[in-house]
Order: structure tokens, then C-alpha cells, then sequence
């Protein structure tokens, strides 16, 4: 039994082959990227997070400081990787931790009176 090809379908199986594989590889690419975004902006929010909860310590710091030497103007601390610059003037204490590229900042208004240290705002500022 002879089969009869028609000449004009030679290479089709080729065409239907590349089309595929490029359909493969453009989605092979999308999902890459997509990958690829979500690990950056995980990555951010985690430096975010270190660095906040840093400035929040270096308050801590500056309060427990207050109540051992009500003088205490402030100094610079690593807290799990981050610096935290910590400032005291007056009532208000700024703390100010940088982890990577992330900066955040944490302000406490104070008063002491009396050997009596009462917060009375604890916000973070931008």
C-alpha cells in the first residue's frame, strides 16, 4: 500500500512545532516575572518590618535610658542588623532604624515627673 503526501503539507508538523515552543516560552517568561516580582516586594516588606520593629526597640531603649539617667540625649544601637539612631530632646524621643534600602521612623512624647515616665502619644512619622 502506497500513501500519497500532498506536497504542500511538507513542514507542517515544523510550523505547529516553533508555535508551540514559542507559546512555551512566553509563558515560561510571564511566570519567571511573576516570580521574580513577588520575591522583590516580599523581600521589601520583610526589610520594612526588621526596620520598624528596630525603631520601636530604640524607643524602648530610650525609655528604659530616661528612667536610669533622665539627662540621656540618645546614641546609635544595631538591632538585629538595622541602625537605629535614637535622639532625645526635651519630651520627644526619635528613633530612627535603616535595614537595607527601608527607613522607618517611631516618635514618643514624654513626660517625667517626679521619677514618673508617662508616654502620652507613640506614633511613626514619616
Amino acid at each position: 500500500m502506497k500513501i500519497n503526501k500532498n506536497r504542500n503539507e511538507k513542514g507542517q508538523a515544523i510550523v505547529t512545532l516553533l508555535f508551540v515552543m514559542v507559546t512555551a516560552v512566553a509563558v515560561i517568561t510571564a511566570v519567571v516575572i511573576v516570580a521574580a516580582n513577588n520575591i522583590a516586594s516580599g523581600s521589601s516588606f520583610e526589610r520594612g518590618t526588621v526596620a520598624y520593629y528596630a525603631a520601636e526597640s530604640g524607643v524602648n531603649n530610650a525609655l528604659l535610658m530616661i528612667l536610669r539617667n533622665p539627662s540621656y540625649a540618645g546614641e546609635v544601637l544595631q538591632v538585629n542588623g538595622a541602625s537605629v539612631n535614637i535622639i532625645v530632646a526635651g519630651n520627644t524621643i526619635t528613633s530612627v532604624a535603616e535595614y537595607g534600602n527601608s527607613i522607618r521612623k517611631i516618635e514618643a512624647q514624654t513626660v517625667y515627673n517626679e521619677n514618673v515616665l508617662n508616654v502620652e502619644s507613640w506614633k511613626e512619622i514619616k
